[in-house]
């Protein structure tokens, strides 16, 4: 009769590196103790001080998500290559390491999601709403047709001064976030109308409506995108902002950092 090993041996065959997910001290000892093991701890902390670690911004409690976003962190620190198999360990169930996942690196899935919120001054929590209501209304649009929106996250002062408004500002004398439900009902129901919202790094709505006045010059964007991306990336050129563009017209969901494109995602596989 087969045993454990013979069953879930398979999963630890071959593997290039072993990750860990926010390990216990106890526990990494225990996993840096076996030989030829190249061993990789990602987590918010590195509390156990492993020679090899990638921080995340957040704890992700999707574990999906907390495993795309080491993963991208560990390719782009050039700790795993494209093609590489691993083992994940990291906590479902419990405080501690309770599950265990193989997956293949691969390098051509890379969103630039890592650099987003490394790149980023904005606080991690506000950039993940700011990218989770993008991706919302890239796959539900506004009143079932698509739409497309401009968040200016971070260094706000400076983005006001290199904009002028559109019309009235609803947020002017508002003290609202991004991240809260009704909030994002708002921001959804604006986003049909022309202009950017501008949002502070702490996620203070400071702003919609506002036509962005960077200068243009020398920003280089993929052919085919318009004027929304083309302002969205050069502002963050001219100041430290970060930005998120939802296209109407492809529906996907770009940001951009110091006047580059670091991210694409389909918010359909997102």
């Amino acid at each position: 009769m087969a045993g454990l090993d013979d069953v879930f041996g398979e999963l630890f065959q071959g593997v290039d590196a072993a990750i860990l997910f926010s390990p216990s001290g106890s526990y990494y000892e225990r996993c840096a103790s076996i030989e030829d093991l190249d061993l990789i701890v990602i987590g918010t902390e590195n509390t156990v001080g492993a020679e090899t670690f990638v921080e995340l911004p957040l704890a992700f409690d999707d574990i999906r998500d907390r495993i795309k976003f080491g993963l991208e962190g560990a390719i782009e620190q050039d700790l795993i290559e494209d093609g590489d198999e691993l083992a994940c360990a990291t906590s479902v169930f419990s405080d501690g390491i309770d599950t265990v996942s193989r997956v293949r690196a691969d390098a051509e899935t890379r969103t630039g999601i890592y650099d987003l919120f490394v790149k980023s001054r904005a606080e991690p929590e506000v950039v993940k709403a700011v990218l989770e209501l993008a991706v919302e209304l890239g796959k539900k649009g506004q009143k079932g047709k698509p739409v497309g929106a401009l968040f200016v996250v971070g260094d706000a002062g400076k983005v006001m001064n290199k904009s002028r408004p559109l019309s009235y500002n609803p947020f002017e004398k508002s003290h609202v976030h991004v991240g809260d439900p009704i909030v994002n009902v708002m921001l959804k129901e604006f986003s049909r109308l022309d202009g950017a919202f501008i949002i502070s790094d702490a996620g203070k709505i400071v702003s919609a409506y506002r036509y962005l006045e960077p200068s243009a010059e020398g920003v280089d964007i993929p052919k085919g995108l318009g004027a929304r991306h083309m302002a969205g990336g050069a502002i963050t050129r001219d100041t430290n902002a970060i930005t998120i563009v939802l296209s109407e017209s492809d529906g996907l969901v770009r940001a951009f950092k110091a006047g580059e494109l670091i991210l694409e995602v389909d918010p359909e596989a997102y």
